[in-house]
């Protein structure tokens, strides 16, 4: 008797576990085609899902224009939180990012015709939010997305803030 209810208890908690809300894909690459098709930036996202509703990340673009708001080259890591998704891993979201990038100022002097270049490097902290749709296998994604930052050591030729924006797409494996 003990035998038979041992296994009726082993064989229930399988199919217990079968209807939990699971996440069968953990990783996921974005590329950001909404960035390639407006400005010809190269930008590409990795994620990494901690359990269904958040996940942590980074990001790393190339912009062939150095004088661009964002600059030349970025990378950077942003931790993310889900809600209101019917696939785990989608729906609203809200990120907190960090961001390193390097780009280059043109300064010209309307009295003497001089124009200088001046080159930064700046490190952003920022706050971000967006929506991500995942189709039923969970393979891939589309994601609209916005952010804001505050530059910690601008130059003072260089804003004080910079932007993010993106529409990905996306596969999870």
């Amino acid at each position: 008797m003990k035998k038979i209810i041992f296994a009726f208890l082993l064989f229930s908690s399988y199919f217990a576990n079968a209807q939990a809300y699971h996440q069968n894909n953990s990783q996921e690459i974005k590329f950001n085609i909404g960035l390639f098709l407006a400005k010809s930036t190269i930008d590409f996202s990795y994620e990494y899902f901690l359990n269904e509703d958040t996940s942590i990340g980074g990001t790393i673009y190339f912009d062939r224009d150095a004088e661009d708001y964002s600059g030349s080259f970025g990378i950077g890591p942003n931790l993310r939180a889900y809600f209101m998704g019917y696939e785990p891993g989608s729906g609203i979201f809200a990120e907190a990012f960090g961001l390193y990038y390097k780009g280059e100022e043109k300064i010209t002097d309307n009295i003497n015709n001089i124009t200088t270049i001046d080159n930064y490097n700046t490190l952003a902290l920022g706050i971000g939010g967006g929506h991500k749709w995942v189709n039923r296998s969970e393979k891939f994604t589309l994601e609209a997305t916005g952010g804001i930052g505050r530059n910690i050591n601008p130059a003072e030729f260089q804003k004080d803030f910079m932007f993010r924006i993106g529409l990905s797409v996306g596969l999870r494996f």
